[in-house]
């Protein structure tokens, strides 16, 4: 099984084969599963929070996008993208190099794809970016975890006013939240999101948006409405079961909840240690632990 020893936070990342698909591999970084890739089959996408996501990108208007990547993982969305609209422009940021280093060594991006690393602090990056990206990206994607647990710099409205600045009038935000019992933190994600961009969606198993386990929960925004027709496609979508939250049913949902600042923000909770049925090397260490459910790209 191919592993390394990360530099800048010392957790130990690994690629294994999936034994049950043919081509398939996961990450697994610190103990977490944080990826999974199909390299038969780039479309292919495994994770749960991660196929709603490319339910999301799959609305946009068909063709080329240009998209931005905060956090990288294996790649795994930035290879949907370069297999499902090809002649993407893509840039991916990413905090540890020599991750992505490992990543492309074991599992090769496709040729020719349009794939750019850069690297660095999310946040830092994106106020960096060539101005020729600003109101020019179709997507942004934002997955950005530090060990299991989002950093507070990257929960603010500071931070979405960043993110605001690189999207085009129609262009989509996707947000990857983890958290647990209650949604708290969620909740004021949402809140916060909705204090920046015109319309924002809330996406989730049932259960989770219920707020009576830990997993994953998928905020999608845009500075414009986001078409009515893109909700029925989104649930039959799937995974299922699946709901949406939008509208009214979202103003409800964050009622309460405080639009988070820089001065205010807190990391999301970290999962218990008995979610994935083993202790992570970190669990001894005050370091900030991947999400729960299924964290990736």
């Amino acid at each position: 099984m191919p592993a390394t020893t990360l530099k800048l936070s010392g957790l130990r990342a690994e690629i294994a084969p999936d034994r049950w698909v043919p081509g398939a591999y996961q990450l697994v970084v610190d103990g977490t599963p944080q990826s999974h890739v199909n390299l038969d089959d780039p479309t292919q996408l495994f994770f749960e929070y991660v196929q709603r996501i490319g339910h999301v990108i799959d609305q946009l208007p068909p063709g080329p996008i240009t998209a931005v990547h905060l956090g990288a993982g294996a790649l795994t969305l930035p290879r949907y993208v370069d297999a499902t609209r090809p002649g993407s422009r893509q840039q991916v940021i990413e905090l540890e190099p020599d991750l992505i280093d490992f990543v492309r060594e074991t599992l090769p991006l496709p040729r020719g794809a349009s794939i750019r690393m850069r690297y660095g602090d999310a946040r830092e990056v994106l106020g960096k970016l060539p101005q020729g990206l600003r109101q020019s990206a179709d997507l942004v994607v934002v997955d950005v975890f530090s060990g299991s647990r989002i950093p507070p710099h990257v929960t603010s409205v500071e931070f979405y006013r960043l993110v605001s600045e690189l999207l085009t009038p129609d262009g989509i935000v996707v947000v990857n939240i983890a958290d647990g019992p209650g949604l708290a933190f969620a909740r004021g994600q949402a809140a916060t999101m909705a204090a920046v961009f015109a319309e924002v969606a809330v996406l989730a198993e049932p259960q989770i948006l219920k707020g009576r386990r830990f997993g994953n929960v998928v905020l999608a925004a845009s500075r414009s409405e986001l078409p009515v027709e893109w909700m029925p496609r989104l649930l039959a979508g799937g995974p299922h079961p699946a709901k949406l939250v939008i509208g009214k049913e979202l103003r409800h949902w964050i009622a309460g909840a405080r639009i988070v600042t820089d001065a205010t923000a807190v990391a999301s909770p970290s999962p218990a240690t008995s979610l994935f049925g083993q202790k992570r090397p970190s669990d001894k260490r005050s370091d900030e632990k991947r999400p729960g459910e299924n964290p990736e790209d």
